[in-house]
């Protein structure tokens, strides 16, 4: 069973995207709308605009390491959120 998860926020207000891993994703968006995440704070409220489940915690962490680099924005960007994100330098 997947049990944990990659996702991405989208920030209905301002030009910025989030991403982290959970294993409740539900829980999650709340604190991130409910403004009890310090990174995101400002950004509120949020949707989420993807997410990608795997099978463990190790691989999500992987994973969302990845994304945020240069050539995992890139795709993220590109191939994940095509429809979603302007294809701006952010």
């Amino acid at each position: 069973m997947l049990e944990w998860c990659v996702y991405i926020l989208k920030s209905l207000t301002r030009d910025f995207i989030y991403v982290c891993s959970t294993n409740n994703l539900v829980r999650r968006l709340s604190e991130h709308n409910n403004g009890l995440v310090q990174s995101t704070k400002a950004y509120r409220p949020f949707e989420i605009a993807a997410f990608i489940a795997v099978k463990t915690e190790k691989k999500a962490r992987q994973l969302e390491r990845y994304l945020k680099t240069g050539s995992g924005k890139a795709i993220l960007k590109k191939r994940i959120l095509a429809d979603e994100v302007p294809h701006s330098g952010t």
